[in-house]
């Protein structure tokens, strides 16, 4: 079972991270579980204890699927229906972006990946939303994981390069189960 120490996470997130740990889905990787519902991003070791969670930013758009050909289209013609952060699992690896800015891919096909938080333009005010208490306003990016430098730095790249790493983004128009498949623990690993 997962290890969220003093953490309070949501139900889903519990279920899916309980899942992952209980079956070794992700195998002798860490994990990253992506809650788009709250706008939040768990990182695990590979037993399943949670390094730590921070709020993210993520795409503008509600929908647990990239549009087709996403990844090749230029920024300028992706409708703002398209801007989403795709569900699943996916496998996390570390890359560059166009500007040389070291970045972990999601899903490289799309062109998602998990990247430390960048201005953009002062109207978009994505440290602001980052820092409330509210999830709704994160929806900001044209799909990738904004994610706080600092968190970025010290909890998330070093676990990735460290261990590699899953990354399970949770979906927000289905049921973990209907993106996962059955997320039945077996029942030596259940709590008593």
């Amino acid at each position: 079972m997962a290890d969220f120490g003093d953490a309070d996470a949501p139900a889903d997130v519990v279920r899916v991270a309980n899942w992952v740990s209980a079956t070794r889905n992700q195998g002798k990787r860490a994990f990253v579980l992506i809650d788009k519902k709250n706008a939040r991003l768990y990182v695990f070791d590979p037993r399943g204890k949670l390094k730590d969670h921070t709020p993210v930013l993520l795409g503008k758009a509600v929908g647990d699927d990239s549009a087709p050909g996403i990844g090749s289209k230029p920024l300028s013609q992706i409708k703002e229906e398209e801007k989403t952060t795709p569900a699943g699992r996916f496998l996390a690896a570390p890359g560059k972006n166009n500007h040389g800015e070291d970045i972990i891919w999601i899903d490289y096909k799309a062109a998602v990946s998990m990247h430390r938080l960048r201005r953009v333009s002062a109207e978009e005010r994505r440290a602001e939303r980052m820092a409330t208490p509210e999830s709704d306003d994160n929806r900001i990016s044209n799909g990738c994981v904004n994610v706080p430098p600092d968190f970025y730095n010290s909890v998330l790249r070093p676990s990735v390069r460290k261990y590699g790493a899953y990354v399970y983004v949770l979906p927000e128009t289905r049921t973990p189960e209907q993106l996962f498949g059955s997320l039945a623990v077996p029942s030596n690993q259940s709590k008593a």
